[in-house]
């Protein structure tokens, strides 16, 4: 099996989309926001609430999850795609720059960046980290969770593209 052919398969199934954030306070004298889009998340326990994502193996995101225990997703919306082209951009410009224009709120429990009009958020903090060939997957307790009132449906990840259900 090729590597374009199990991209190809995997392409296939649906997948919904987040921004996952944590706040680097190393980065600079007020520190630095960070974010990376992301449609390998999901839920993995309810006693006690776990979830997991996958993170790229040396990206900036892994760098940071493996010093900082607090991270934040938000889970976007259909009208939010911009926010996870942005964040998903390879050989992008600096997080500062990504965040400048977005509407946010901090969490109260990470300080990390929650994406406003979102589907819901989660506040994490990591509990495990395991290596996945490429990638690290990072388990985390869900702090805090929210549902705002938000209209509009789930930004979804189906054959290479953004997607709106329905």
């Amino acid at each position: 099996m090729s590597e374009d052919e199990f991209r190809t398969a995997l392409s296939r199934f649906t997948a919904g989309v987040v921004l996952v954030t944590a706040h680097d306070p190393e980065d600079g004298p007020r520190g630095e926001d960070v974010g990376m889009t992301a449609t390998a998340f999901m839920s993995v326990s309810l006693d006690p609430p776990l979830v997991m994502v996958s993170v790229r193996n040396g990206s900036r995101m892994d760098e940071l999850l493996e010093r900082q225990p607090h991270w934040a997703v938000s889970v976007l919306s259909e009208s939010q795609r911009h926010i996870a082209g942005r964040f998903a951009m390879k050989g992008r410009i600096s997080d500062r720059l990504l965040f400048e224009d977005m509407s946010v709120v901090r969490g109260e429990h990470t300080g990390a960046p929650l994406a406003v009009g979102s589907l819901a958020t989660l506040e994490c903090r990591t509990e495990q980290r395991v290596t996945a060939g490429d990638h690290t997957l990072v388990v985390a307790r869900v702090l805090a969770a929210a549902a705002p009132a938000t209209e509009g449906g789930p930004l979804t990840y189906f054959r290479g593209r953004y997607r709106a259900l329905g």
